[in-house]
This record gives C-alpha cells, structure tokens and sequence, in this order.
C-alpha cells in the first residue's frame, strides 16, 4: 500500500467511524470501505497510536479518540462556519429585504452565531449569542427535522425538555415528530410568533458532506407584511441559501 493510498484509507475510517453514533467492529468498517482485513487492522493500529481512534477491548470495537475530538475542537475554534457562512447570509438579507440569521444546535437548544439586520429593520432578540428552545423556532425546527430520529428521540426524552412560550410549538415528542415530518415534506420549516409576537421566520438546514446538519439559516419578517407571491420568493431564498452553503461545506449536490 503507497503513503497516498494508506492516508486516504485512514481518512475514510474515520469518515466511516464519524458517521455512526456508536463505535464498530473491525469486520464492519473492512467491510464498508471494502479493505483486506490485515490492512484495516494496520490502519487501526496506527490511528490508534496517534490517538485519532480508540479500541474498546471489551467489544471488540472501535471508535473515534481524543485525537479526533481534539482536531474537531481546533477547527471550531477557528470559527470557519462563520466566516464561511457570513457572504450567504448578506446576501440572503440583500434578496429578501429583511433580517436574516444561522444557528447552530447546542443540546435541544439553538445558538444564533450570526445576525445581519436589513436596513431598517427593527433588532430582534436572535442576537448572536442568544440561546432559544430549537422546537420553537424555524431555524432549529429545520435542523431537527435533518437529524436521524433517534438522536431527536434522545434531545427530548422527557416532557421537561419542551419549551413552553405563549402556548406555542410541539409539547410532546409525538407532536414534534409530526411537526418535522411536515418540514422534510415541504423542505423548509416556519414558526408565527413563537419566538416574537407580531413576527414570523422561514428556515432550512444547512448540510454537510455527510448530510448531517451543522447549522440553519432562517428569514425573519412581521407576519402578514408579505403577499403569497412575496413568500414563495423568500421560502425559494432560504432554501436556495441553505443549498448554496452546504455546498460551500463540501456537500455535493446529487439531484
């Protein structure tokens, strides 16, 4: 096996191992990426010892180590998302006119990590910084409904985990999974004054290479101040928006 073939197998273990909640067999990650057993073993062993996976002697499985959380750390802490992000989300302001934001899920809440007020637009409380309930907002609602089930299941696993704010949103994890299956059908989700009264937001998901979503981006405006042509168009923005930034993340549009 030459160096190049080795580092982009060693890479596609930990794509592999990264993309499954609980740690694998060494059969089954041989068997994803369609290597020899001996070389994946090989591979195992390295990225043991340099602490990017970790064996768990008892199951005879492997999953990612600290190496990896510590790699992972020092690419949030240089803040790429941001800045990434920042263009698509002025430029979703300058098309629609109103005040645009992403957020990112923390728990089952959503952090607002970007602002760009329109002119002329009132401040909202979604300043960066600001935490609210994820179930009650339509950034959050869209990034929920991109997540596999289990992992919604287990961010609301008890009644306390439901946010109540003036009567609004799911309150049952029941009435949240109806709730997102309707976002994945129309492929965005929306909130009417759950967050602000008088305000209404549009959002979508942002996605990375391995469709997990890492962010979502929404539009907020005063509810009933757009005509159904003018909302179509600004549903088309965030959607064309979220698209435009899972590409710039290395999602590769298939469709």
């Amino acid at each position: 096996m030459t160096n190049a073939a080795a580092a982009a197998h060693a890479l596609a273990v930990l794509r592999l191992l990264a993309q499954h909640a609980e740690p694998l067999p060494a059969a089954m990650i041989a068997r994803e990426l369609e290597l020899p057993r001996s070389s994946t073993y090989h591979l195992l062993r390295v990225l043991r010892d340099a602490g990017f996976v970790s064996h768990l002697g008892d199951d005879r499985r492997w999953g990612l180590g600290i190496g990896a959380y510590e790699l992972g750390s020092a690419y949030s802490r240089q803040a790429p998302l941001q800045r990434i992000a920042r263009p698509v989300v002025r430029g979703l302001v300058d098309s629609t006119a109103h005040t645009a934001h992403l957020v990112i899920l923390h728990g089952n809440d959503v952090l607002y990590v970007i602002e760009e007020r329109a002119p002329g637009r009132a401040s909202l409380v979604t300043d960066v910084g600001v935490r609210l309930p994820a179930q009650l907002t339509a950034s959050g609602l869209a990034v929920l409904a991109a997540l596999p089930a289990r992992q919604v299941r287990a961010l609301y696993s008890s009644p306390d985990d439901f946010v109540v704010r003036r009567g609004g949103g799911p309150q049952s994890l029941s009435a949240l999974r109806s709730e997102l299956s309707e976002v994945r059908r129309r492929g965005h989700a929306t909130e009417q004054g759950r967050v602000t009264p008088g305000l209404s937001s549009i959002g979508a998901a942002v996605l990375d290479h391995t469709d997990h979503p890492v962010a979502g981006i929404a539009v907020t405006y005063p509810y009933g101040a757009l005509t159904v042509g003018e909302q179509d168009a600004m549903i088309t923005a965030v959607r064309t928006a979220a698209i435009e930034l899972s590409r710039r993340l290395g999602r590769r549009d298939d469709s």
